[in-house]
């Protein structure tokens, strides 16, 4: 999207995505002053209906969405012809985008909930490792035990609870969805193993999910006062162990 002056521009964030796209708007800044483009190649692993691959597009960059579900990418494409932009959709699980696309080929990879449904997240991310171009950056959305512990509580189920906080993956029982979710100590472990310098880890929902949404859409103002209290509490040393999701970024080196 553009200003009246032509300067690309980004949408409002969202409550849920802020920070992410706090994270993903510096590295991108840095990434293009480094290159000396302001396109750069991103390749959305796992990206499903597009919901940062057409942003990412209408910001002027060359996206690539591989994700393994079909319905998923007809329905970013339709998502991203609505928003007159082309985003490359391209049909295949996140673990082998070093089959599909060339090494070095990239400046940004997105892995968002993808580490907790590959077969191998070590291997994943020493696919994406070698799709980066030297200096480019990968960056990890993942979910968090702790606040699935939190939430299972609230809902009236200690006994899940309690099996997260046991369980080596932060599983609550044979039929929970997520297979594994990850601390942050545990994703910048396998992000160094992977060859990555990792960032700090922000914290990612840490309020969102608890408050009322009648509060959010009922009252003038909450909205941003609520993404605004999310962008504080997102590095915060204590809180962002409790937020829903944890969110890094890593780079690789050469």
């Amino acid at each position: 999207m553009r200003s009246e002056g032509g300067t690309r521009q980004a949408a409002a964030p969202g409550v849920r995505t802020a920070v992410v796209w706090d994270a993903l708007e510096a590295v991108l800044a840095e990434r293009a002053k480094a290159t000396g483009r302001d396109s750069l190649d991103i390749v959305d692993a796992g990206g499903g209906t597009g919901g940062f691959a057409v942003p990412l597009a209408e910001l002027g960059h060359s996206v690539t969405v591989v994700d393994p579900s079909p319905d998923s990418l007809a329905a970013l494409e339709r998502r991203a012809a609505e928003a007159g932009v082309a985003v490359r959709a391209m049909q295949g699980d996140a673990a082998g985008v070093g089959e599909l696309l060339p090494p070095a080929s990239a400046d940004l990879v997105l892995c968002h909930s993808v580490l907790e449904y590959v077969d191998e997240p070590a291997a994943a991310l020493a696919a994406v490792a070698r799709l980066l171009r030297p200096g480019g950056a990968i960056s990890v959305l993942a979910a968090n035990p702790l606040a699935t512990a939190i939430h299972r509580a609230l809902a009236g189920r200690f006994d899940e609870a309690r099996r997260v906080l046991a369980d080596p993956s932060g599983c609550w029982g044979d039929r929970d969805p997520t297979p594994r979710r990850f601390t942050g100590e545990a994703l910048t472990t396998l992000l160094a193993g992977a060859g990555f310098a990792p960032g700090e880890v922000h914290g990612v929902r840490v309020f969102a999910d608890l408050v009322p949404s009648r509060l959010i859409d009922g009252e003038p103002g909450a909205a941003g006062a609520l993404v605004e209290l999310e962008r504080a509490a997102a590095a915060h040393p204590v809180l962002r162990e409790i937020a829903t999701r944890l969110h890094v970024l890593a780079t690789v080196q050469g």
